[in-house]
């Protein structure tokens, strides 16, 4: 028996898989998975009344309210009520069943106070999901109690029926577990032969239990899922809210760059001229030659300064990319790169500007990494646009062992390319190459 360390997709529990010699048909009644959806199944009818009968009884009552004020108090009540039961469903499918299922969309609120939380139980779309379970999943609670338990009650009895058939002749004064009877004729499973199908019978129920109770709560799975879950709608809304923080984040942390690059940069050095050419135009009438010499420093510095200036506008978006594109832009960033680079743009029109500043960006913070850390002597840049996305590729021949969950300046970039619904793909094995892929939604320029 070997020993391999997965993931067991079915049960959704991150668990030692083994590789038996028994196959798994004959494994499966003595598995845990097997006795914990068993379980799920036995608990599911006595939860299923109780969330029916509260569910009903709170509609009920709130809709016989209606004439008078207290039904929607009411109605809200016996909603926010079957949201907590939700809770507790999801905590069970998830303790028993293995099953992953993110909490549903939370309230929300305007304002505060008991109306505002009325309204928002009510116009949840999550409430009336909880409910619909609830009254439906009764009748299959019940269903998957009945064939389950008779399956498994039947098929254990009828294996071991060798073991205690003898209680028939001892104490019930027959021969034997009575197949069929009537007035005149009576069929005893009382014989050797008889006995032995019998229990090989049950052996059959036996293994089939385990995936009977598997297909059933399967259906549970996708219920629960379907009901009880986030939908499509409300995740994508959470999705939207995280990359909107996202983009928050990453803008007020660029402002402070830009902020500290001007204040200790080009700030610092205009001061600084402005105080030279203070002191020039002083000594202009007394040393002539000294005031000269600083006004030529002056022009130095005043070059200096320019020259930041400019870089810092490249950084923040340069104009290159605004009159001739990414091809004439990328080139500029190649061109700085300590490595050559070949850069290559197959695009047949210029994506939104939006979209157009995020690529120059990636490329642009690659090529830094491939500058400072990859010891690389050669670099490929490729843009290309496949249907409505925009594919960038960046290759080097470097060391590789570039990780995205490092922690590095790749994160922050796969964190931007996620805020507008792109994806960052890093392949950098320990000696090279590394190949990054980014893959951005096409928009096209609006003219």
């Amino acid at each position: 028996m070997a020993t391999d360390y997965g993931y067991d997709s079915g049960l959704g529990f991150p668990e030692t898989v083994r590789r038996h010699r028994v196959p798994a048909g004959l494994r499966a009644p003595f598995e845990g998975r097997t006795w914990r959806e068993f379980g799920y199944v036995l608990l599911s009818l006595p939860i299923s009344v109780l969330m029916f009968t509260y569910a009903i009884t709170m509609i009920s009552l709130g809709a016989g309210l209606l004439v008078t004020f207290l039904g929607i108090p009411v109605f809200a009540a016996g909603l926010a009520g079957c949201r907590g039961l939700g809770a507790l469903e999801r905590a069970r499918a998830r303790g028993l069943l293995g099953l992953e299922v993110g909490d549903p969309e939370p309230l929300r609120m305007r304002k505060s106070g008991f109306m505002a939380w009325i309204g928002a139980v009510l116009k949840s779309g999550t409430s009336w999901q909880t409910l619909l379970y609830s009254v439906l999943h009764l009748p299959w609670a019940l269903f998957s109690f009945v064939v389950s338990v008779n399956f498994w009650v039947y098929g254990w009895a009828l294996l071991t029926y060798p073991l205690w058939f003898w209680v028939f002749p001892a104490y019930v004064g027959q021969d034997g577990l009575q197949l069929y009877g009537d007035q005149t004729h009576h069929i005893y499973l009382d014989n050797p032969f008889e006995i032995g199908v019998t229990a090989l019978v049950g052996l059959l129920f036996t293994l089939a239990t385990p995936w009977i109770v598997r297909a059933l709560t399967t259906v549970d799975r996708v219920m629960v899922h379907g009901l009880l879950g986030p939908t499509r709608l409300s995740a994508r809304v959470v999705e939207l809210e995280s990359d909107r923080g996202v983009v928050v984040d990453t803008a007020a942390a660029d402002l402070r760059r830009i902020e500290r690059d001007l204040h200790d940069g080009a700030q610092a050095r205009l001061v600084a001229l402005a105080m030279d050419l203070g002191l020039a135009k002083e000594k202009l009438t007394e040393d002539p030659a000294a005031a000269a010499r600083m006004v030529d420093e002056a022009h130095g510095e005043v070059k200096t300064a320019l020259q930041e200036l400019r870089d810092l506008a490249r950084g923040i978006h340069p104009a290159v990319l605004t009159d001739r594109g990414l091809d004439a832009a990328l080139s500029a960033v190649a061109s700085r790169c300590t490595v050559p680079v070949q850069v290559e743009v197959d695009l047949p029109a210029r994506p939104a500007p939006a979209i157009e500043g995020i690529a120059y960006f990636t490329v642009s913070e690659l090529l830094q990494n491939i500058s400072k850390h990859s010891r690389a002597t050669f670099a490929a840049v490729d843009v290309w646009r496949v249907e409505n996305r925009l594919m960038l590729q960046v290759v080097d021949n470097g060391v590789g062992g570039a990780e995205v969950s490092s922690g590095t300046g790749l994160t922050g970039l796969a964190e931007r390319l996620d805020a507008v619904d792109g994806i960052l793909v890093v392949d950098s094995p320990a000696g090279g190459p590394t190949r990054v892929t980014a893959e951005l939604p096409w928009r096209s320029e609006r003219v």
